[in-house]
C-alpha cells in the first residue's frame, strides 16, 4: 500500500488527517485497482472545519474589501490553469471520465473564478427614498456567512466551482464535503486555494465514507447556507436539515431531460446532439438528454442514425485520446444502470443497440444503449438512470410533444430540434425546465444561470444573480434631524 497516493483534508489552511486516524482507499474504475488513500473524517472534523470557517469570516477574510477578494479570485483562476493537467488526471483516476474531456474542463475551470472576480468588487447597496424626510435609508449586501457545499462524484470540481466561486465573491467562507467516490481532486484543489494566497479557513475540505458527515454538515448550527448537487432523494434530506436551522439551500438535483425532435429538423445534427446529450461522460450528468421524443414520421430514421453512431462509440482507457466513452464511475452505479436495462427488457423495451454490460471489456463498462418500444409510463422513461441509456418514443403534433416533454417529475434541461424559428421559441417557452437548448445540447457557461424546475432543484447556479444567493440584504436607517420623537408611534 506504500505506493498509494496520500491525500489530506484542509482545515484552517493546514493539511490534516481525520481526528480518528482512519482512512479509506479510492479505486480507479477503469483499472479496478486502488490508487489513493483518503482521510475518513467524522463529525469532529466537520465541527473543526465549520469553526475554522467561522473564524476566517470574523477575521482577516471578513475584513477584506471586494477588491481584495477579486484579486485573490483572479489569482486562484490562474493557479487552476497552471495545474489543469494534475486536476484532470485526478478526476480521471477517481471517476473514469475521459482525460480529453477533463483536460478541457479543468483548463476552462479558472474561468469561473475570473468571472466571479469581476463581480466581487461590484456588490452594491442602494439609497432608498422614504416618505419621512428625516431619514437616510440605504442597503448593504453582506455575505450570508459560512456555506456548506456538498458535491457529487460525477463532476466534482466543476460543480464545486459553481458554488465556491460565487460564495467567495460574496465574501462567504466554505466547508466542502466531496463525494466519497471522488474526493482526491477536491483535496488537491484546496492546496491550490492556499497557494493563491487565501487566508486560512476560507476554504475547508472534509472527506469521509459515512453519510453522517454530509448530514452533520448540512444541519450544522454553525452553517448559514447549504449548496448541494446530487440526487433528488438526498436533496430533500439536505433541504430538511437546512430548514431545521432556517437556512437557505441551493439544490441542483436530478433530471430526465427531453430532446424533442420535429420532422423538419436536420436529422444528422439532431443525432449528433442526442449522442452528446446522453452518451458523453458515460451519461453520468444531471442534464443528460435521456428521453428522445421524436415525431413519428422521422422516428425510425433518427433512431437508426443514433443507434448506428452509438454502436461505434469507442469504449476503453479514459487516458487514450481515441477513447470516446469510459466506464461507469463506481460499482454501485454500474449495478444500478444494469438493473434499469434489465427492467426495460422485462417491460417490453426493444434495444436498437446496446442493452447490457460490455462483456468484451468487463469491469464497469456498459454498452451505449438506445431503447425503443417504450411509453411515457415505462420505468426507463420515468426514472433517472444516470448512465449511457437513451429511451426513444414518438409524438404526432406540437401539443403532444410538449405534453410528453413535461410529463416528468423533473425539469432540469431539454432541447428542441427544428429549422422553424417560430416553433423553436414557442416550444422552448413551454418546456418546464431551467435550461432549454435549441439545435444544441450540453453547453454551459459561468455567465448563464443553471438549475431546475420541480424535483430538479431550488435556485440557480452560475450567472450574475448567483452571487446574490450568497448574500443578505441589510437595510440601514439613519435619523437626520436629531429631534426626539414620540416613542409610542411607528416611524
Amino acid at each position: 500500500m506504500a505506493d498509494l497516493e496520500q491525500f489530506r483534508m484542509t482545515i484552517a489552511g493546514k493539511p490534516v488527517d481525520a481526528v480518528s486516524g482512519r482512512s479509506f482507499e479510492s479505486t480507479n474504475p477503469f483499472t479496478g485497482e486502488t490508487w489513493s488513500r483518503i482521510p475518513d473524517g467524522g463529525v469532529e472534523d466537520v465541527d473543526a472545519a465549520v469553526g475554522a470557517a467561522r473564524a476566517a469570516l470574523e477575521g482577516e477574510w471578513g475584513a477584506m474589501t471586494g477588491f481584495a477578494r477579486a484579486a485573490l479570485l483572479r489569482r486562484l483562476g490562474d493557479v487552476i490553469g497552471e495545474n489543469a493537467e494534475r486536476l484532470a488526471t485526478l478526476e480521471v483516476n477517481d471517476s473514469g471520465k475521459l482525460y480529453r474531456e477533463m483536460i478541457g474542463q479543468t483548463t476552462g475551470l479558472g474561468g469561473w473564478y475570473h468571472y466571479y472576480a469581476g463581480l466581487a468588487d461590484k456588490l452594491e447597496g442602494r439609497q432608498i427614498p422614504t416618505p419621512n424626510p428625516n431619514y437616510l435609508v440605504y442597503t448593504r449586501q453582506e455575505p450570508v456567512g459560512v456555506v456548506a457545499a456538498i458535491t457529487p462524484w460525477n463532476s466534482p470540481l466543476l460543480l464545486m466551482s459553481w458554488k465556491l466561486a460565487p460564495a467567495l465573491a460574496a465574501g462567504c467562507t466554505v466547508v466542502i464535503k466531496p463525494s466519497e467516490h471522488s474526493s482526491a481532486s477536491t483535496l488537491f484543489f484546496a492546496e491550490l486555494v492556499g497557494r493563491a494566497g487565501f487566508p486560512p479557513g476560507v476554504v475547508n475540505v472534509v472527506t469521509g465514507l459515512s453519510r453522517e458527515i454530509g448530514a452533520h454538515l448540512a444541519g450544522h448550527p454553525g452553517v448559514d447556507k447549504v449548496a448541494f448537487t446530487g440526487s433528488t432523494a438526498t436533496g430533500r434530506a439536505v433541504a430538511h436539515a437546512a430548514a431545521e436551522n432556517l437556512n437557505p439551500a441551493t439544490l441542483e438535483l436530478g433530471g430526465k431531460s427531453p430532446q424533442v425532435v420535429f420532422p423538419d429538423a436536420d436529422l444528422a445534427a439532431a443525432a449528433n446532439g442526442v449522442i452528446a446529450g446522453v452518451f458523453a461522460a458515460t451519461g453520468q450528468t444531471c442534464m443528460a438528454g435521456s428521453r428522445l421524443i421524436v415525431h413519428a414520421d422521422v422516428h425510425d430514421e433518427l433512431v437508426r442514425l443514433v443507434a448506428e453512431r452509438a454502436s461505434r462509440i469507442r469504449l476503453g482507457d479514459p487516458n487514450d485520446p481515441d477513447t470516446e466513452m469510459g466506464p461507469v464511475a463506481n460499482r454501485q452505479q454500474y449495478e444500478k444502470v444494469v438493473g434499469y436495462l434489465e427492467s426495460a427488457r422485462a417491460e417490453g423495451g426493444v434495444f436498437a443497440t446496446g442493452g447490457g454490460p460490455d462483456t468484451e471489456r468487463g469491469g464497469l463498462f456498459v454498452r451505449p444503449t438506445v431503447v425503443t418500444g417504450v411509453t411515457a409510463d415505462s420505468t426507463i422513461v420515468r426514472e433517472e438512470v444516470f448512465g449511457p441509456v437513451l429511451a426513444a418514443y414518438t409524438f404526432t403534433d406540437e401539443d403532444e410533444a410538449i405534453t410528453l416533454a413535461n410529463d416528468t417529475p423533473f425539469g432540469l434541461a431539454g432541447a428542441v430540434w427544428t429549422k422553424d424559428v417560430h416553433r423553436a421559441h414557442r416550444v422552448a417557452a413551454r418546456i418546464r425546465a431551467g435550461t432549454v437548448w435549441i439545435n444544441a445540447y450540453r453547453v454551459v457557461s459561468p455567465s448563464v444561470p443553471f438549475g431546475g424546475f420541480k424535483s430538479s432543484g431550488l435556485g440557480r447556479e452560475n450567472g450574475i444573480d448567483a452571487v446574490r444567493a450568497y448574500t443578505e440584504d441589510k437595510s440601514v436607517w439613519v435619523e437626520l434631524s436629531g429631534d426626539t420623537r414620540d416613542p409610542f408611534t411607528l416611524g
